[in-house]
């Protein structure tokens, strides 16, 4: 009997998110997005239920996808931690920015001579806090909600991918590099839990979407 997606509840989170300094200056990273939307298009065309948030972005979302739209790492924490509790399948494939300004301030912060010191604080780790939750929930072999996460590292790309996977309590990690942030190509290595290792050559963000879909149907 073969694999059915219709009924399943897909959550994806996508594109990246903006920490704010003052009303105008935001610290926030290269991503397009273009990721999440081939991933919202793909679970759609297999008949799963789907679900985006999304931080901002310039293109348009594929479809009739139902997106939630959010600016911060708080607001998409708060949005997806919301939704996770209903989805069988979770994709954290958006850059969520690392950290934010310890101080927003209200007014445009003026222009003065001299040095400028930035202090941070981390953002929430979403999908690492999920992996949490999902391994107090109950038995080993608990496979729902699935857990896919991606690992965008500039070195060392499998161990750390590999040390985020087992960390974070993933099923699925999309190893990649830079060179795919704002592009419509991927070159990327899938990671399964199971120890499963695809290597995937340059292709379109699509095509390596339907390849994590077609590992997830092995997986389940």
């Amino acid at each position: 009997m073969s694999f059915s997606w219709k009924g399943l509840r897909v959550l994806i989170t996508s594109g990246p998110t903006k920490e704010f300094l003052d009303p105008v200056r935001f610290i926030t990273n290269a991503s397009s997005g273009k990721m999440g939307w081939a991933l919202a298009a793909e679970a759609w065309r297999l008949g799963a239920k789907v679900t985006v948030v999304s931080g901002p972005v310039s293109t348009p979302p594929p479809g009739k996808i139902l997106v939630q739209w959010v600016e911060t790492a708080i607001e998409m924490r708060n949005q997806v931690l919301k939704l996770a509790k209903k989805a069988d399948l979770i994709v954290s494939a958006a850059a969520v920015t690392d950290w934010r300004p310890k101080k927003f301030s209200p007014n445009k912060i003026k222009r003065r001579e001299g040095e400028v010191h930035l202090a941070l604080v981390p953002n929430p780790d979403i999908i690492g806090e999920i992996g949490k939750i999902k391994k107090k929930s109950g038995a080993k072999e608990r496979k729902f909600p699935v857990l896919v996460g991606f690992a965008l590292e500039t070195h060392d790309l499998e161990r750390a991918a590999l040390k985020k996977m087992r960390e974070k309590n993933l099923d699925m990690i999309v190893a990649n590099s830079p060179a795919s942030l704002s592009s419509e190509r991927i070159r990327a290595t899938l990671f399964l839990k199971t120890g499963v290792k695809k290597k995937l050559s340059l292709t379109t963000k699509r095509l390596c979407a339907r390849s994590i879909f077609n590992e997830i149907e092995d997986f389940l």
